[in-house]
């Protein structure tokens, strides 16, 4: 069977990897990654996030093989069929448990949004729960979203698609990034029950005026206060645009880590402390534009500047223009593509649709098999232009064969 399938696409460098091996899994075309991090003195080959997404996906699927060199520079991997969380695949009273290793640096939104599109095509439920000591809810450094614009920004956008049941996503205990950026403590479970045959086409060519802005103050190990300040200086800059502005504030304490040290065996030491602040607007249309922020791990930035820092993030985010922004872009595209045969527009911002990941995206999906994108400029917004995009046509291979 291995010989008829089709050769591996090749790509080089860790760039894109979970974009590039969530589009391996959701067209079923084998992959082969090479030169992943070959001239880094310290630590050459796959990084720890990059791996245990690797796991992550093994875990969702059935009969995925991967195969990685000894020096973890090449990797090889042909994905199975989207089984989720189905009975005998690995899962444990209906829930995979994915541990996250304590050197991981990444947030876990860099697992949930490869996770979310795999989960309309799945052929049974997707019920997934993030622990262990590297699981971290937050924004990070790197670049990350937190868990809340997950819940906030991303997920409603499957709605448009048609796939809007029994979606949840639970903040079981926040975290943010710890040490030197890694570990965090936290726990999420990730809820996603609606699978379809094919998505449905999508045409968003309005995208509306600003109607309402929400958003999340966190706080974890550190004094409330920080989450009243954030809050008074993101709304004195936002207050001006809308008068429907609400900013919730959650404060926990800190997660504990239980020492692994055989001398230190019960000691316990805090771990994820800090706070960060998630802001999503909302457009008349239904058009969702959001904000991240969060404190770094070394410290030393006041709460105010946080705030202040995300409300000017948001005002960017909704200058950039078009119905979709950069944070839920790549879903919104790539469900277009996995779509049936049709065409389906959406508008976009030329800030949004000529960054490089965007352009690389669609690289990506050419390189996969799907159809090229066809742009034309808006005719009502200036600065705007309308992507079309033609369904591939294959959708959810498991409920096709049941």
């Amino acid at each position: 069977m291995s010989n008829n399938s089709p050769p591996p696409i090749r790509f080089t460098t860790q760039k894109a990897f979970a974009s590039r091996i969530t589009l391996a899994t959701l067209t079923g075309r084998p992959i082969h990654i090479s030169q992943i991090r070959p001239s880094s003195p310290t630590s050459p080959g796959l990084a720890s996030h990059e791996i245990s997404l690797l796991r992550l996906l093994e875990a969702v699927t059935n009969g995925s093989t991967i195969e990685i060199s000894y020096t973890g520079t090449i990797l090889v991997y042909r994905p199975g069929l989207i089984t989720g969380s189905a009975p005998g695949s690995g899962a444990s009273g209906g829930v995979i448990r994915h541990e996250i290793a304590a050197a991981c640096t990444r947030g876990v939104s860099y697992f949930l949004i490869p996770l979310c599109l795999l989960a309309p095509f799945s052929k049974a439920p997707i019920n997934v729960l993030f622990t262990g000591p590297g699981v971290i809810t937050s924004a990070t450094p790197a670049g990350d979203v937190s868990a809340d614009t997950v819940r906030t920004a991303i997920l409603p956008l499957y709605a448009r698609f048609g796939v809007s049941n029994n979606i949840e996503l639970r903040i079981l205990r926040r975290s943010n990034p710890g040490s030197r950026g890694k570990g965090g403590a936290g726990e999420i479970q990730l809820v996603f029950g609606h699978q379809v045959r094919l998505p449905k086409t999508l045409h968003l060519l309005n995208s509306g005026r600003i109607k309402r802005i929400r958003g999340v103050a966190y706080c974890t190990g550190v004094p409330a206060s920080n989450n009243a300040r954030m809050i008074e200086a993101a709304r004195g800059i936002l207050n001006p645009m809308t008068v429907d502005t609400y900013i919730f504030s959650d404060v926990s304490a800190a997660p504990y880590l239980i020492s692994k040290d055989k001398t230190t065996s019960n000691v316990k030491s805090k771990t994820g402390i800090g706070f960060g602040l998630s802001l999503v607007a909302e457009s008349s249309t239904g058009c969702l534009y959001s904000a991240d922020v969060v404190s770094p791990p070394s410290g030393g930035v006041p709460p105010e500047d946080l705030g202040q820092q995300c409300a000017h993030q948001l005002l960017e985010s909704v200058a950039a223009g078009g119905a979709v922004s950069l944070v839920g872009a790549p879903t919104v595209l790539a469900l277009m593509a996995m779509g049936s045969e049709d065409v389906g527009r959406v508008q976009i911002g030329k800030d949004v649709i000529s960054t490089e990941q965007i352009i690389g995206l669609g690289r990506d999906m050419k390189a996969f098999g799907m159809n090229g994108w066809g742009f034309r400029e808006a005719t009502d917004v200036e600065n705007d232009v309308v992507v079309s995009v033609v369904g591939r046509g294959v959708g959810n291979v498991g409920r096709k064969i049941t």
